[in-house]
This record gives structure tokens, sequence and C-alpha cells, in this order.
């Protein structure tokens, strides 16, 4: 082996693409590669087996998934609803969470189905060209998540210890090295650190429901929509961040390749049954990401909008304000703590997802470290520099922002994906039934329709 060369010549690259080849079942190009190879198919699930068992060994990546709909983008966006609308915006959390279960159940599906994870599903159907831009898109979102999971770290950091925003800003590259260890020791280990921090973060906001008090039959009401949502351009703002920060394209990615790291039967029933389970999974997880969401903004409501507080948006603001508020010290650091928790969970599913997408779209493999230190780089970068330009006080408006724009590229995730689920060609007996696909496009033309109602109050506030 010649290791003199430069290293870009000594990538391995994964068989190109041969247009004149039409693969079975409907896609334009043959499979190339295994999803997420180092854990493709790890682990056994058995097979004359106790459904709790089998769900057992099915348990886990829908936890994976779940982190990313707890991150810190959702805590911005959920305490500056809180506490500029009280429990108004509790339906938004509710729609979005019950869309992130459609779509992950989808999303569970492909991998299944196919053995393709949605970024090789997107290459694999559409035009180079095509997939270059949707690759381009999804890099994009990834940046914006990781914005918001560095920045979140940090603030957490700061809360805890002092570490300024900016130091805690490059701290965050050590989950690089905390996903090789996981990794290496098996990807149960990383499953079971993930649950584990999920746990943590609901047990704290558990105590912070308690000591906030909330009037429950106005929580009870929250959760039914409310025509203003829609008419009020600054709730919609709140609302569509809320739905970036809740369904996340790249956890459509993420979620379609680490289901494949389960060793289940590859005949019909049995990915019929790995379906069947994974959903399963996927759901259980998600109801704790909507118990962890909506308590943010039920104490956000309870503690900040009820006593006058209503422009609370900064995280750092509430975690000071909690302490005086709720009259328990301890409100503040527990507060610090699932954020922490948050952050780093976010952080370490944020980056997986990120060396999943740039192996699905682009077919190159690079070493372990080098893949992911690049992912982590991409988000570190702008963060530092956000970070320098703006402190502490635009952290808020920038976890937002990044929160409007992950809803601004949820369409080009989520058509592609209910496209190739509902394609009786690549997916054969397991394509979605009329009635699920008819529930993800409606799902998916609403978003597309909050989307440019948001794109038009926003131009139209301009030209004001």
């Amino acid at each position: 082996m010649n290791t003199g060369r430069p290293l870009l010549h000594r990538i391995h690259h994964m068989p190109p693409d041969h247009p004149a080849s039409h693969a079975a079942g409907g896609w334009r190009v043959p499979r190339a590669a295994v999803s997420l190879p180092e854990a493709h198919r790890s682990i056994a699930v058995p097979r004359d087996a106790s459904v709790a068992r089998k769900l057992f060994a099915f348990s886990g990546p829908g936890y994976l998934v779940a982190v990313g709909y707890m991150d810190p983008g959702n805590w911005a966006t959920a305490i500056a609803g809180g506490s500029a609308f009280g429990y108004t915006l509790l339906s938004v959390v509710m729609l979005a969470n019950l869309m992130a279960i459609v779509l992950q159940a989808l999303s569970a599906r492909l991998g299944i189905a196919t053995g393709r994870d949605l970024a090789q599903a997107c290459r694999d159907h559409y035009s180079p060209p095509v997939a270059f831009s949707l690759w381009i898109l999804c890099e994009l979102a990834i940046c914006a998540t990781d914005l918001a999971e560095v920045i979140g770290t940090a603030i957490a950091l700061n809360l805890l210890f002092g570490v300024p925003l900016l130091l805690g800003v490059c701290i965050t590259v050590a989950d690089v090295f905390l996903i090789l260890l996981l990794q290496n020791r098996g990807f149960r280990y990383m499953e079971a650190l993930i649950i584990s921090l999920i746990v943590v973060i609901g047990g704290c906001f558990g105590y912070e429901i308690v000591m906030s008090n909330p009037d429950w039959a106005q929580v009870a009401a929250g959760f039914l929509p409310a025509r203003e949502i829609v008419t009020n351009p600054a709730m919609l703002y709140v609302a569509i961040g809320i739905l970036g920060a809740t369904v996340m394209p790249h956890n459509l990615y993420l979620h379609s390749s680490i289901v494949q790291t389960r060793r289940f039967d590859e005949s019909t029933d049995g990915k019929r049954e790995a379906i069947r389970y994974a959903t399963i999974d996927s759901t259980i997880a998600l109801m704790f990401a909507l118990f962890i969401n909506a308590s943010i903004l039920i104490v956000a409501a309870a503690t900040f909008h009820t006593s006058g507080h209503t422009e609370v948006a900064e995280i750092q603001d509430a975690h000071r304000m909690l302490t005086p508020l709720l009259g328990a010290t301890l409100a503040g650091v527990l507060f610090a703590v699932a954020l922490l928790a948050s952050g780093q969970n976010s952080a370490v599913t944020g980056t997986l997802a990120g060396q999943i997408v740039m192996e699905g779209f682009l077919r190159i493999r690079l070493p372990a470290w080098l893949r992911r230190m690049v992912t982590r780089l991409a988000a570190i970068v702008p963060a530092v520099i956000v970070t320098a330009l703006y402190g502490e006080s635009g952290t808020a408006q920038l976890l937002i922002l990044s929160q409007v724009i992950l809803s601004l590229q949820l369409p080009f995730a989520v058509i592609p994906l209910v496209i190739f689920t509902g394609d009786r060609a690549k997916m054969g007996d397991l394509a979605s039934p009329r009635w699920l696909t008819f529930t993800a496009w409606a799902m998916a033309l609403l978003i597309i329709a909050l989307n440019l109602k948001l794109i038009f109050d926003f131009t139209t506030s301009l030209t004001t």
C-alpha cells in the first residue's frame, strides 16, 4: 500500500453509478453499499421469542431519533412561545409530535423494506444534479440543527460552570470522540447513553412542572387549536419554529439508517414484523419527546407568562428567573442540567446523521474520526463566528431562526420520503397503505402551506 499518496486519493470511494443500468425494484441504479456499515445488522433479533423480547431487541433507534425532538432549539421556541402566548401553542407541539410519529414510521419502513436509508434512496432515484441539490439542502439543515445544539450545550456549560460561551462552543468538539468510543464498544452502548440522558431530562422537567404549579384547565385548553395561531404573524413565526424544532429533516435520514442495525429476518414477513416493532419503538420514544416539549412550554407559560414576563426568549434569562419566581434554588440548577443533557444528546445524534447523509449522498467512505470531525466542524465554525459576533444577546434569536430554517428545509426530505414509501415498484408488498400515504401527503402540504404563509408575512413586513 502506498501510504505516501495524498489523503483524498486514499479515500475509499463506493462503487459509482451506472446510468445505463436499471436496477430491479424501481430504482434508477442498484444499491451500492449498506448504510452505516460499522453497525449494520450488528444487533441480533431473536426469531422465536416473546413479543416483549422482540420489542426490547428493536428498542433503541426510536430514542436516538427522539432526542432530536427535544434539542436546545426546542427549548428556545418553547420558552419564547410559552412566555409570550401562554398555553396556546401546546396544540402546535402536539400536532408537530403527531406528524413526527407518522413521518418517522415512514422512515423506518423505507430503511427496513429497501435496505436503503433516505439519502441513498434519493441518490438511487433522482438524477445526479437533483440528488446533489438535495444533499446541499440537507447539509444546510444539519448545520442549522448543530448550530442550535452547539449553542445550547455552550449555554448549559456557562450556566453550570461559568465557562465562557465561546470556549463552551469549542468544547463541544469532544462529542466526536465520545461517539467513536461508544461505537467501538457497540451500538447498544450509544443507545444506552442516549436513553439515560432522556431519563435525566424527563426527571428534571417533572420537577419543574410540579414547582411551577400550572393551571391544568388552561393546559388542557391549550391542546385545542386556536385560529389566532395562523392570523397572528408573531405567533405563527414561533409556531413554525416549534414545527421546525420538532419535525427535523435530519431525523428522517437518521432513522432510515439506524433501523438497519437490527439483524431481523429479511423475508417479506420478517420485514413486516420489523416495521411493526420499529414503529412501536419510535412512537413510544416520541411520546417522551412530547412530554418534555410540552413541559418546557408549560413551565414557561406558568412561570413567566402568568407573572407578566411575556418577553422571555433567552435561555439564560429563563434560567436566571426560574429560581426567584418558583422560590426553589434547585429549579435553576435542574434546568441547566437538563439543557446540558439535551445538547449533548442531540450533538451525538446530529453528528451521526451527518455521517449517514455524507455516505448516502456522496457514496464515499472517510476514516471514522475524519468523517465525524468534518461534520462537527461544519457546525462549530459558524457557531464560533456567531457567538463571537453576538454573544449572549443574540443566542435566543439565532436558536429560533435556526428552527425556522429547519422547517423551510423539511419539505425537501418529507416529499421524497412519502413518494418512495408509497411506490409499490420500490417497496413491493411493504408499500404504505393508501390511508397512510394520504395522511403523510396532507402533513407535507400543511408544512408547505405554513412555510408559504411565513414567507408571505415576512416579505410583507419588509415592504411596509
